[in-house]
């Protein structure tokens, strides 16, 4: 089950990924009604079985083991609130208790509320997610005032993200990014307008701009390109910790921007990101570092799918189109991973930019693809992957992988969650 790393790897044995098993597909599958917008039913029955399965496992384990310390959406509390949510705004069933999931959801983030650390500001790893999640229950369930408050205390982690002598990364996973991605996540969610809201994100666009560009200017710009961004004293590329990421958020807040900043400081970075296109369609993890291993959201091609696609459908040049595609090849063919079945580094995240690929382009092939890679997820814990740290939580554990599922089911409105508007 080992395969030859493609690309700078040199040739070297790798056995991250097994060999994916499955025939890619053609124009002879059925596998999507047209007219209903929504899986043939032989797809629909075990995806929707499946999620019952495993959010009965889930919940037989967090009957007595919630971690309560943790807070983030990553691995704690709010992302199990998360999920709940997601199974709210889900077409199953008739007569499922859709009114229990804002109740539990509730119940996962109304206790992590007072202990929130200020000093993280993102959404997937800081106080942001868990204070947006809460802000758009409450708003659902009618309590607005509750809900005002907690936008409140959002809004007010801006002073701390955009001052002078700030200390925070750029990156979605840690960072500003991040920050931003809760802002406007706030937008869709909440359809009230805000000033604030629009000022601070607004203020968070421009000081990841300006960041970009005195880190380029503290390389002397070796690299030529007018934004540069690092986190721990790298230069990842991917979209957990590097420009992938960032890049992404910013043409997503891209009427915060003038078209001058748009044109000559993010698509020359977007451009200079695509050039380190890997032979295989894979992306380094890191400039400077030619291996080809890592096939992972956080790290490698299925991340720096949205930025292209973004940039796409942004700047109507071919190129990034193409540089998806080849990217998305990559995923199918090396997507199936030893590391396990999570949304971070793991099949389901993997099986997530199929989707995107799938909503940009309408093409069968790729909503397939994530077909196929659910499958994979079905037999969770028969295919001798490693077991993860915190097996329970929506970007390494279960509940990804139910969330991924349920995202199946309604392919057009698919978002990977806590990263994709």
């Amino acid at each position: 089950m080992s395969e030859k790393a493609a690309g700078g790897g040199g040739g070297v044995k790798e056995t991250r990924e097994f060999e994916n098993p499955y025939v890619d597909w053609n124009s002879r599958m059925e596998i999507y009604m047209e007219d209903e917008k929504r899986l043939i039913p032989g797809i629909t029955g075990p995806l929707i079985e499946n999620c019952y399965i495993l959010l009965e496992t889930l919940e037989k384990h967090l009957a007595t083991d919630v971690d309560w310390q943790d807070t983030t959406v990553y691995t704690g509390a709010a992302g199990i609130a998360l999920l709940y949510m997601r199974f709210l705004d889900s077409e199953l069933e008739p007569g499922d208790p859709k009114g229990d999931f804002l109740q539990d959801a509730l119940n996962y983030v109304e206790p992590i509320l007072p202990s929130l650390c200020k000093r993280r500001i993102s959404f997937l790893c800081g106080a942001s997610g868990p204070l947006a999640i809460a802000a758009t229950l409450y708003y659902r369930k009618g309590d607005h005032k509750e809900a005002e408050d907690l936008l409140r205390r959002l809004e007010n982690l801006e002073n701390d993200a955009t001052a002078s002598q700030s200390y925070y990364p750029d990156e979605i996973l840690y960072g500003r990014a991040g920050y931003l991605y809760s802002l406007l996540y706030i937008k869709r969610k909440i359809p009230e307008k805000s000033e604030h809201r629009e000022k601070c994100i607004r203020e968070v666009v421009k000081k990841i701009l300006e960041s970009g560009q005195r880190n380029a200017k503290k390389k002397k710009n070796i690299n030529k390109i007018p934004l540069f961004y690092e986190w721990h004293n790298k230069a990842y590329v991917g979209a957990g910790h590097g420009f992938a990421g960032i890049m992404y958020m910013l043409l997503e807040a891209k009427e915060y921007m003038s078209a001058d900043q748009l044109n000559s400081l993010v698509r020359p970075t977007v451009d200079f990101v695509l050039r380190q296109h890997q032979k295989s369609g894979n992306f380094p993890s890191s400039l400077g570092n030619p291996r080809d291993r890592l096939v992972h959201w956080c790290h490698g091609a299925p991340g720096l799918i949205y930025m292209l696609l973004k940039a796409h459908e942004v700047f109507q040049d071919e190129k990034y189109l193409v540089g998806a595609r080849k990217a998305a090849d990559c995923v199918w063919k090396r997507g199936l991973l030893r590391k396990g079945y999570g949304i971070c580094h793991g099949v389901s995240g993997n099986a997530y930019s199929f989707l995107k690929m799938y909503q940009h382009t309408k093409e069968l092939r790729y909503l397939y693809r994530a077909v196929k890679f659910a499958e994979w997820c079905f037999d969770y814990g028969k295919h001798g992957c490693r077991s993860p740290d915190r097996s329970l939580s929506l970007f390494e554990g279960f509940a990804g992988i139910i969330y991924f599922l349920l995202d199946l089911l309604e392919p057009e409105k698919v978002a990977f969650p806590g990263f994709q508007l």
